[in-house]
């Protein structure tokens, strides 16, 4: 009869299956990995940059100078406050302490990260921890420096990055760059307080040389690697500008010295001034 509903059945009243799409499963892989991919970026770049700050803190416990300590001692003596300023000589053991704490922070983070650099992960966030390991570079270069006067060699300096993390050449050739800012830094503080250059100590034949000499020797190498790269050539400019202000204070210490108080630095002009890493 017309007007009257008859009940459906339950198959009837319930709701079709929903589509799935044979591509979700697929796509829910895709995001899972982009999640991955994002954690694990942001892990390294806030590692490097914690390796960065610590690495600066290293550098600057190595040029640390406290005029008031400027205190005559004899060669021997072990708690000397101004052997900092000499090449060739051991860190002094309050500097070292400071060093040695900042170091274990900088293990720890590169040992944090070291997971997410492995194998092809290595290459594919390169860019995101290559500043951390310049700058820590850079330190452990100039700490090398100061104890043994010489550059620190490319098997050395991959030894002393924990974890195992990858040290391309890129990287450790860079930071050698950015040592030669310190250098220049860690010279004319030395001229100001001292009236002298920082010299190594005569023991063998090629040794006793000063840092200027050093400085010109390392400048003559990197000009060989001229055309090397964008960020090396960038870098090229500032290695020449910083020697070339260890050499015009030393000249203007040579022929104007004496009529110059002791604590005085070379005033340079704002068109000779340079972006320097560390400044």
């Amino acid at each position: 009869m017309s007007g009257i509903k008859h009940p459906r059945s339950d198959d009837e009243i319930a709701d079709p299956p929903p589509l799935i799409s044979p591509l979700m499963a697929m796509f829910e892989t895709f995001r899972t990995e982009l999640d991955e991919h994002h954690d694990r970026r942001e892990r390294i770049i806030k590692a490097s940059r914690d390796i960065t700050a610590l690495s600066k803190k290293v550098i600057f416990s190595l040029q640390r100078y406290v005029p008031s300590m400027n205190r005559v001692f004899s060669a021997n003596t072990e708690n000397n406050p101004t052997r900092v300023r000499q090449l060739q000589a051991p860190i002094p053991p309050a500097i070292s302490k400071d060093i040695s704490s900042y170091q274990t922070k900088i293990t720890d983070l590169f040992i944090s990260v070291a997971p997410d650099l492995q194998d092809l992960n290595a290459w594919r966030y390169q860019s995101q921890i290559s500043s951390g390991i310049q700058e820590y570079m850079e330190a452990v270069s100039f700490q090398h420096y100061l104890e043994t006067q010489r550059l620190i060699s490319y098997k050395k300096a991959q030894a002393q990055i924990p974890g195992k993390n990858m040290l391309t050449e890129d990287d450790y050739v860079l930071g050698l760059f950015d040592l030669v800012g310190e250098l220049m830094r860690f010279a004319i503080t030395s001229m100001a307080m001292n009236g002298a250059l920082p010299r190594g100590a005569a023991k063998e034949v090629g040794e006793g040389r000063d840092i200027l000499t050093d400085l010109r020797q390392m400048r003559a190498a990197f000009e060989g690697l001229d055309g090397a790269g964008r960020r090396a050539d960038r870098k090229m400019d500032v290695m020449r500008t910083c020697v070339e202000k260890v050499e015009g204070a030393v000249y203007g210490m040579i022929v104007r010295g004496r009529e110059r108080p002791k604590g005085w630095v070379m005033d340079v002009g704002e068109e000779r001034r340079g972006e320097v890493e560390s400044y």
